[in-house]
């Protein structure tokens, strides 16, 4: 009586059991095929807003637009992105807060080996050599010493391929002035983008033969859009620095902005509209709108010749 008691409460919970295991089962399914759709639905949104970012109606119908890479994950990022258009190009370097990649390859060299790799399988879509430089505000990440033997050692592609610099400097003028002077017969020109410095800082840069480039950190303060003012405009380049370094209501430049979309936050993203607190490559515009009127220069005639500034640097080979 007990073995035959003992067997039925087995079977009992044997078949408990496996109800469990099914249901189980079951609710694990419906989960992973539900997070599994929010998923797809996630990328295929991301997906759609990538390829709107970039299309002809959102950029204001530019001819040309460069991807900056920082690190070699970038690189290879960037490198599938702007296959896509042909409108599109990149760069190929490390950023000074994120040199330490070159400590972490084991090899310096070998490191350097691939970022030239990169360039010479990808000719017709590298068009500079960064983005690379000295960032003394976030010492945080990489040393100062590292910045400065890293940025030297990328200056070596300069010479082997001979593409121009798109370069990065922050609180650290001395330095890199000093390591430029000493590696400038290997450069063929550049641009120290998204400029903050001063009027003094300006024309150092200036004084090396560098063009520079202006987005929306390069017009927060009233010092910043005076210093914008000196810059002749034959030495002048625009950016965005999207998805960063939008103009913000704060900054002294946004009292001359003109032109603005619909603004989405980004969980509601339709085509058509902006993503709340992120630059894109429309914002190019209100840059160029800024820059016109604390320059009092017609924007036009200043877009045609930061665009032909671009091209002299980037594009030599293509017809104006």
């Amino acid at each position: 009586h007990t073995t035959v008691h003992l067997s039925h409460c087995f079977a009992e919970l044997t078949s408990i059991n496996i109800t469990c295991c099914l249901y189980l089962l079951y609710l694990f399914s419906f989960l992973f095929l539900f997070f599994l759709g929010l998923f797809l639905l996630h990328c295929n949104h991301l997906i759609r807003y990538r390829k709107a970012v970039v299309s002809t109606q959102s950029t204001g119908g530019m001819q040309k637009i460069i991807v900056t890479a920082g690190c070699e994950n970038d690189i290879i990022d960037a490198l599938s992105f702007v296959k896509e258009d042909e409108r599109l190009f990149c760069t190929v370097g490390v950023h000074p807060t994120r040199c330490d990649e070159f400590d972490k390859s084991a090899n310096p060299e070998s490191h350097l080996k691939k970022l030239e790799t990169f360039i010479e399988n990808n000719r017709s879509k590298v068009v500079a050599l960064g983005e690379l430089g000295l960032d003394y505000d976030r010492t945080q990440f990489c040393s100062i010493e590292t910045q400065k033997k890293y940025f030297e050692l990328q200056l070596q592609l300069a010479e082997r391929t001979g593409l121009p610099l798109f370069l990065h400097s922050r609180n650290c003028a001395d330095d890199f002035v000093e390591i430029f002077k000493r590696n400038q017969n290997k450069i063929k020109g550049g641009v120290v983008h998204s400029f903050t410095g001063s009027i003094e800082e300006a024309k150092i840069y200036l004084d090396l033969g560098l063009y520079i480039g202006i987005n929306g950190c390069s017009l927060k303060t009233e010092e910043n859009l005076a210093a914008m003012a000196s810059i002749p405009s034959d030495r002048l380049m625009i950016e965005t620095d999207a998805p960063w370094c939008g103009i913000k209501d704060t900054h002294a430049g946004s009292q001359f902005i003109e032109t603005k979309w619909e603004v989405k936050k980004k969980e509601r993203w339709v085509e058509g509209a902006t993503v709340k607190d992120r630059c894109e490559p429309c914002h190019i515009t209100q840059v160029l709108e800024v820059m016109a009127a604390v320059r009092k220069e017609d924007p036009n005639e200043l877009a045609t010749q930061m665009f032909t500034n671009t091209m002299k640097l980037f594009f030599p080979s293509d017809p104006l």
